[in-house]
């Protein structure tokens, strides 16, 4: 989290896609102006609105959301996405939405499982884990392949890096050009 808060000031509208139960939203809430939290999940939802009322969060908002349906209150500062570009359908199409929705000079700031760069029996346990209704559908790609989709959208990477004892969760940040 201090690498992100690093890119956030404190008047920023930030977007966060996959908000899930609203934890990073809610801890990220004290560095910005405002953000709005998206995810696909009505239940998960419900328990992050308890969280925030809870904590008496004012400026978050949550809204039920794909990850690629643009919002009326764009564009963003900055964009922050965690644990969720390998769930989604079209990496590129999902990065050039992302693209669409930050002003000029905004972050996308993301986190991501790169499955490729895990165990090599991780990938063929995923499609099997599929087979059987286990395991969501995943994007199979590593560090490098991300960070080319990243470039291929218009982004500027401007830090790449790994933190904690996961080498498999690419943390990147990337600037959409002025």
């Amino acid at each position: 989290m201090d690498r992100t808060r690093h890119y956030l000031q404190p008047d920023d509208h930030v977007l966060e896609v996959g908000c899930g139960t609203g934890t990073t939203a809610l801890t990220l809430a004290a560095s910005v102006g405002h953000i709005t939290a998206t995810d696909v999940s009505g239940k998960m939802l419900e328990i992050a609105e308890s969280k925030r009322a809870n904590q008496n969060v004012a400026n978050v908002s949550f809204q039920q959301s794909v990850t690629t349906h643009p919002l009326n209150d764009a564009p963003f500062d900055a964009i922050c996405a965690f644990s969720i570009l390998h769930l989604v359908d079209d990496l590129a199409a999902t990065l050039s939405h992302l693209y669409s929705q930050l002003r000029p000079g905004g972050y996308v700031i993301s986190k991501t499982a790169c499955l490729r760069d895990m165990n090599m029996l991780i990938p063929p346990m995923i499609k099997l884990m599929r087979l059987f209704g286990k395991a969501p559908d995943v994007l199979l790609f590593d560090a490098p392949a991300l960070e080319a989709a990243f470039h291929d959208a218009g982004f500027e990477v401007v830090e790449t890096g790994y933190f904690g004892k996961n080498k498999s969760a690419r943390f990147i940040v990337a600037r959409r050009p002025a």
